[in-house]
């Protein structure tokens, strides 16, 4: 046993590299098992599972052997039945039927590693209710896992299996199953035996279609059917009584399924083919609160949206939608409206960026006088999406998307993958980047719209500034302080948003961008804006400064007269007095003009 301490610390396996036969675990490892009942081989590249952890439970330990009077905390005929055995990311290509020697594992963890098929045996371990067997190259279960009535969560996402057994029903206890990214064409039709699951991923399949027995699955909360080959989803789903999150993103379906669930909460639709919402289907979602509609071809919304009464989020990215209907103003939750990538008419861009309150107050506004008309020229947008990274959004939507992923640094495979593609679109968004990625230059002559929002940026490289064709930035939500000088240099600038950074005057280099026409600075601690400055912006129709540390607000600003959207709420100025700030930015400006000294 010494001898393996003394080279733990180097090389768990240097101590018995010498023996070629079989791999061994070391004793101190093997002798701890037996007192916790645990046993962690992760990792250690291992080709095979080593016969004495089979044989844990069964063979008399080494020591007892040489010495009968060792002390009596390593008392060997005290040990522990072995319940968790964690065998993840080794180079197994096959697990012996000796591991029906563990009968009491609870947990049996296999995922990543090379297994192609597994021992019936396994159908012995009746008290297993954890198998994760994800990340191998298996083409099938065996019958008898589906025999093991204890099993809870069943892990097979990242196989090549084309088919399920019939017997799976059998697994009446099991509350997850996880068998996406696999080859499935078809589901067993005992899948509806499965009365305790609540989460089913079926996600990256060959799936045409849904069998109607899902419909007994009672308790599943969670349905992933998204990336498979769908066409419609059955009426039945609607007798899912507990389903809340329904994804069935990147299918081929043309109508928004007709599913009166009564718990349905959220429904993801996404990258299908769905060209009109009919209000049948959109009266039926009773509980809705978030609908992701992204990504298809929508051309119109129906009236009866305003049914909706309980959603707080509609995503319509990147759809043909020209004009919204002024009722959706009336949706009494909805704080979330994404309507970026629509060939939007006859509502300003200002109101575009300016966020989803602005929009519905607007639309409410046009509840009660109708609208003169479309506003002058075009003002189709396309502000940086969130969708997946993905080759499809790189070749055709010229979007690299790489966020909420909570990551330090934007991976190198990110970057190639888009090379030699005129990207326009670049989404970093919500990770933990402290810096702006250097790579971001290899799109300077194409790149228009970087989003870079709920990151670590403390300070803005003059890098960016390079990027010429810059139209959006979006840095909300980081740790800036300042701005670069170089950033004169980007003459096509329309947009920039730093909401909730930590700036305390304003940016002075943006008083130079003479082509911005919005800029949002709000929940920051700006202390003053110079309006001799200001009025040179001659597009500027957008400025938020609210809740910052405005003490009081220049009476010249009332002579930035471009400036149709003015947000000065939540700072500690006393005039002008709340009653005219809330009577928008015409009240506003009229105000301040009139405080002039003459």
């Amino acid at each position: 046993m010494s001898r393996f301490k003394k080279t733990a610390k180097v090389d768990s396996l240097a101590g018995f590299r010498t023996e070629k036969t079989e791999p061994v675990v070391p004793n101190g490892l093997i002798n701890a098992a037996r007192k916790s009942g645990q046993l962690n081989l992760s990792g250690r590249g291992l080709t095979e599972v080593p016969q004495n952890v089979y044989r844990l439970n069964i063979d008399t330990p080494e020591e007892a052997q040489q010495n009968v009077s060792f002390g009596a905390s390593d008392r060997w005929w005290e040990q522990t039945d072995l319940t968790k055995l964690l065998l993840s990311s080794n180079q197994l290509t096959h697990l012996s039927d000796d591991i029906r020697l563990l009968p009491a594992l609870t947990t049996l963890d296999l995922h990543d590693n090379q297994l192609k098929s597994l021992p019936g045996a396994l159908g012995e371990l009746l008290e297993l209710q954890q198998l994760r067997l994800s990340h191998n190259q298996l083409t099938s279960v065996p019958v008898e896992v589906c025999t093991l009535k204890n099993l809870r969560s069943l892990t097979l996402q990242q196989n090549q299996m084309e088919s399920l057994p019939e017997e799976l029903g059998q697994l009446e206890n099991l509350t997850e199953l996880d068998v996406s990214n696999n080859h499935l064409t078809a589901l067993p039709s005992t899948l509806g035996h499965l009365s305790c699951l609540q989460k089913l991923n079926l996600n990256h399949n060959k799936l045409s279609s849904l069998p109607d027995s899902l419909a007994q699955l009672k308790n599943v909360k969670l349905l992933d059917c998204s990336n498979n080959q769908l066409t419609d989803i059955p009426v039945s789903l609607s007798e899912m009584l507990a389903l809340e999150q329904l994804y069935l993103r990147h299918n081929k379906l043309r109508l928004l399924p007709q599913l009166p669930a009564p718990s349905l909460k959220e429904l993801y639709v996404g990258n299908n083919q769905i060209e009109q919402l009919e209000a049948e289907q959109l009266s039926s979602l009773t509980a809705i609160s978030l609908l992701e509609l992204r990504d298809n071809k929508i051309k119109s919304l129906p009236e009866q949206i305003t049914l909706l009464s309980t959603l707080t989020r509609l995503d319509l990215t990147n759809n043909d939608i020209t004009t919204l209907p002024a009722s959706l103003g009336l949706l009494p939750n909805l704080k979330m409206l994404l309507l970026e990538g629509n060939p939007m008419r006859g509502i300003r861009r200002d109101l575009l960026t300016k966020g989803t309150n602005e929009l519905l107050k607007y639309l409410r506004g046009r509840i009660k006088e109708e609208p003169d008309g479309p506003d002058e020229g075009p003002t189709a947008m396309t502000l940086p999406s969130q969708a997946r990274v993905n080759i499809h959004n790189i070749k055709t939507l010229k979007l690299l998307q790489f966020s909420e992923k909570q990551a330090d640094q934007v991976p190198d495979e990110v970057f190639d993958a888009a090379a030699d593609q005129a990207i326009s679109n670049v989404n970093f968004s919500k990770n933990r980047l402290s810096n702006i990625p250097p790579r971001l230059m290899e799109f300077h002559s194409s790149v228009s719209d970087i989003n870079l929002g709920f990151n670590r940026l403390t300070c803005c490289s003059p890098d960016v500034c390079k990027l010429l064709q810059l139209m959006h930035i979006d840095f909300r939500n980081n740790q800036l302080s300042d701005l670069p000088s170089e950033m004169r240099n980007l003459t096509k600038l329309r947009s920039i948003i730093l909401n909730y950074n930590r700036f305390k005057t304003f940016p002075d280099i943006l008083y130079e961008v003479v082509s911005l026409e919005t800029v949002l600075l709000g929940n920051n601690q700006v202390g003053g804006v110079d309006p001799g400055r200001l009025i040179k912006l001659v597009n500027l129709s957008t400025l938020d400064l609210s809740n910052n540390d405005l003490l009081n607000i220049p009476p010249e600003l009332g002579l930035c007269t471009t400036l149709r959207c003015l947000s000065l709420e939540g700072n500690p100025f006393r005039t002008p007095r709340a009653a005219i700030v809330a009577k928008g930015t015409d009240a506003v400006l009229e105000y301040l003009r009139s405080r002039i000294p003459t």
